[in-house]
């Protein structure tokens, strides 16, 4: 992946050296049920953690849980541009971001405003509740803000073994992409629609569903990003999009959970399949638009 050439961004809390305020990882609650809600990274889901903490799954995207939304709020913390390798690897992801989204937005009459993005080593505070590492990277819409541990990027190539070498770059920065996928998704208007859906929905398994489909469009968001700074950088090296795929592949609800327990139960699949994780990111990286990453039907983009 070349980098050089991307912008940094300024839009970065680097809350590294502050240390966790909340304890260890937390417990599991009695092993790996259904229902249990994924994230990106899919660490907490295999550890056990309550599916309420985990911001990429359904119960707090959708803000079907109201007691984690009152939780302390997170305090002020200045942002800036990190010096350091994997602070400026970071800052240029997120700043390609910001520069490509602003692009789509602007054509479409809309207004833009970037995320900011939280660096973090063990667990910090978020508005929708503790962060900690065991969650995977995830997006908080009440605070509109990206978490991030980077010991994730070490998961992608020891544990999910979807990269090697150079090629683990873009798949962290595919990481970071689907995350402002979520983002996006909030300015659009999408995820409450979503959450009015899912709080009408006729049991867990219909939410779920609903949720898959939001997770999917952000694996497609992931793509039209990586398509048109593609078009403007020149950024990718043979073997980066495979690397992506591969990482998709490996955190789809279907491997990851016949991994953990031996088999897959569809109905608590939060984040799609493998096989329906690599179809939509090649979606959005092929047509390059918010119209190519319809995962809802026509009716509720």
């Amino acid at each position: 992946m070349r980098l050089d050439d991307l912008p940094e961004s300024g839009n970065i809390e680097d809350r590294r050296g502050e240390g966790g305020g909340f304890g260890g990882i937390p417990g599991g609650r009695g092993g790996l049920g259904i229902g249990t809600i994924v994230v990106l990274g899919l660490i907490g889901w295999a550890l056990g953690i309550d599916p309420r903490l985990l911001i990429g799954g359904a119960e707090l995207v959708s803000g079907g849980d109201s007691r984690i939304e009152t939780q302390s709020p997170a305090r002020d913390r200045t942002t800036g541009t990190p010096r350091d390798e994997t602070g400026v690897f970071v800052s240029r992801i997120l700043g390609s971001t910001e520069v490509e989204w602003k692009d789509i937005f602007a054509k479409d009459g809309k207004t833009y405003r970037a995320p900011t993005l939280v660096m973090f080593s063990g667990a910090t505070d978020a508005r929708c509740g503790p962060a900690r590492s065991a969650m995977g990277p995830f997006y908080c819409p009440l605070d509109q803000k990206v978490y991030l541990d980077t010991s994730f990027f070490r998961e992608i190539q020891t544990r999910f073994r979807g990269c090697d070498g150079r090629s683990c770059q873009f798949a962290q920065a595919y990481v970071i992409a689907h995350e402002v996928g979520h983002h996006v998704q909030n300015l659009l208007g999408i995820l409450p629609r979503v959450q009015q859906q899912q709080q009408a929905a006729n049991g867990k398994a219909q939410a779920n569903r609903l949720q898959v489909q939001v997770e999917l469009q952000a694996d497609c968001f992931a793509g039209v990003w990586a398509n048109h700074s593609q078009q403007k950088w020149n950024l990718l090296e043979p073997g980066d999009i495979e690397a992506a795929l591969r990482t998709a592949a490996a955190i789809g609800d279907d491997t990851l959970q016949k991994e953990a327990q031996g088999y897959a139960v569809p109905d608590s699949f939060t984040h799609g399949t493998s096989a329906q994780r690599q179809r939509w990111f090649n979606s959005g990286f092929k047509g390059g638009t918010v119209e190519s990453c319809n995962t809802f039907g026509a009716s509720q983009l």
